[in-house]
């Protein structure tokens, strides 16, 4: 994930268009695990832990006292951040879906990409 955001620093993002393409990516691999055999243990274990790790690092920044989102949304992020890891261990012990977190990234990606048309507006 930071060898993302190093490569999208020289490209001049914006941190919503940056985001934005970071779900992107990351979804894609949790598309791409969803449609292994359940034997590719490898693909599915590194899809799941990579949009953990993502929503993680989103549930931390939120925590923090000194971040300028709305403390219910943030509250949101973080909510959606613990569900997102007890899913994935579903998903890894046979018992859950990688849709639920596929449709999840992509109800974030639809709010980030709002939000960067009304910039551009």
């Amino acid at each position: 994930m930071l060898q993302a955001y190093k490569q999208a620093a020289t490209r001049n993002e914006s941190p919503r268009e940056l985001e934005y393409r970071l779900f992107g990516q990351v979804t894609r691999a949790l598309m791409h695990a969803a449609t292994v055999d359940r034997s590719d243990i490898k693909t599915r274990i590194d899809a799941l832990d990579w949009n953990r790790r993502l929503w993680s690092v989103l549930s931390t920044d939120c925590s923090d006292a000194d971040n300028a989102m709305a403390a219910p949304l943030r509250a949101q992020i973080i909510s959606i951040s613990l569900f997102v890891n007890r899913h994935s261990s579903d998903i890894m012990r046979g018992d859950g879906d990688f849709e639920t977190l596929i449709d999840i990234n992509r109800s974030i990606m639809q709010g980030l990409s709002g939000g960067m048309s009304q910039a551009a507006a």
